[in-house]
């Protein structure tokens, strides 16, 4: 799979996924080598979702997701959850990867995670 066809994937996704109300790509970027994609979203029950990912392509011709984040958030702007690899927790298990947990106010262990299972994950919580 190519950079562009992984980001036109997404975006497929963004336009078909009923969990999502609308959305406005504050920032896309590509190359054969890499890219880079900045969604703002309004999910259908009004909670908001802002999410980052910068890709590669590996030597094995893969998608590679090198940074994400995938912020999610009620009506009002309060952080419900967030996803993200930056490396400012290294004491976790899986280290960079955490989640931040606005309901409980705390920092948990996480794991790689993409945009179609952070989606997936919303919708099972909304639902």
């Amino acid at each position: 799979m190519t950079i562009a066809e992984y980001l036109a994937t997404v975006k497929e996704r963004l336009v078909n996924d009923p969990l999502i109300a609308s959305f406005h790509i504050r920032r896309e970027r590509s190359t054969t080598k890499d890219g880079h994609l900045r969604v703002q979203a309004i999910l259908a029950d009004g909670s908001q979702f802002e999410f980052s990912e910068y890709i590669q392509v590996t030597t094995s011709n893969e998608i590679d997701t090198i940074t994400y984040s995938y912020h999610w958030a009620d009506a009002q702007g309060t952080l419900i959850r967030r996803w993200d690899n930056t490396p400012h927790f290294p004491g976790l298990p899986g280290y960079p990867d955490h989640i931040h947990d606005g309901i409980a106010n705390q920092v948990l262990p996480g794991q790689p995670m993409s945009i179609s299972a952070v989606l997936d994950e919303i919708a099972r919580s909304v639902s």
